[in-house]
């Protein structure tokens, strides 16, 4: 079934359409992943719209379908909690497109290896409560995507993001890569797209001036409770930490990238002496 196109970007951007959207200067624009990474998770909480990249190729050595945990005394001591996923159309299956493989296990796998890891934390029975809408999502659906984004949505929850959803499958924009975030971003409304490491790799951040939109990378501090911020799940730091002090971290980043961004803005436009 062809997916309905809500907004188009267009070939340039006067006089054209664009939604009527609630002003956000920040976007992100991130594939649903099963209880993202810290640092990830922290990119969207600072995004005012979280662009969900759904309509691009399934990786299976992404983390679409799989999380890194750790015990909280040990979190050198990793391992991968996976959901068994099919491809219907091989590797060029989507990421909207890929299944479950097996809906009956997975809610109970996931449910234990979160247990056996962080059943012993003073934050666990709260967030096992939280968990149950999840795990009820096996029984609704056998799309991999709709339990990998409300694995995020859960977490963005539990840190108290306020900011909106939009999905990529339900956008058009044109070309691949650099050209197609960029008209995305432009559609929010952005003045500013949120660019993890691994993006800024190769990203060409010309096809967001045309827009009039700054790449701002994202990253994250490498002590405290940032260490594994690019490795394990936040739901490891949600269980050392708890959803209160998470999010102060995560805010405290996002007013240091704010004033961060707010300088660079200032000596950009500065008057040449």
């Amino acid at each position: 079934m062809t997916p309905t196109r809500l907004f188009s970007a267009p070939d340039s951007t006067a006089d054209s359409y664009r939604p009527n959207l609630p002003y956000g200067e920040m976007c992100a624009i991130h594939q649903p992943n099963l209880f993202p990474r810290l640092a990830t998770l922290a990119k969207l909480y600072v995004a005012d719209y979280w662009i969900v990249l759904d309509d691009v190729q399934f990786a299976r050595r992404d983390y679409q379908h799989r999380t890194r945990l750790a015990p909280p005394e040990a979190p050198e001591q990793t391992k991968w909690l996976s959901i068994a996923t099919h491809l219907p159309h091989g590797r060029a299956t989507s990421i909207r497109g890929a299944r479950l493989a097996d809906p009956a296990r997975c809610p109970r796998r996931v449910a234990q290896l979160l247990a056996d890891h962080y059943r012993h934390s003073t934050h666990w029975p709260a967030f096992k409560r939280r968990l149950k809408p999840l795990l009820d999502e096996f029984e609704k659906t056998d799309r991999l995507a709709d339990v990998t984004e409300l694995s995020t949505r859960l977490l963005l929850e539990e840190v108290g993001w306020e900011g909106q959803i939009l999905h990529s499958s339900d956008l058009l924009a044109r070309g691949e890569r650099s050209q197609r975030l960029a008209d995305l971003a432009w559609l929010t409304g952005a003045t500013t797209y949120l660019c993890g490491t691994g993006g800024m790799r190769y990203l060409d951040p010309a096809a967001f001036r045309v827009h009039s939109i700054e790449v701002l990378p994202f990253q994250t501090p490498l002590s405290g409770i940032w260490t594994s911020a690019r490795e394990l799940s936040a739901v490891h730091a949600l269980m050392l930490s708890g959803p209160h002090a998470l999010r102060r971290a995560i805010t405290d980043l996002q007013a240091r990238l704010v004033v961060g961004l707010g300088e660079s803005r200032l000596r950009h436009w500065a008057p040449v002496p």
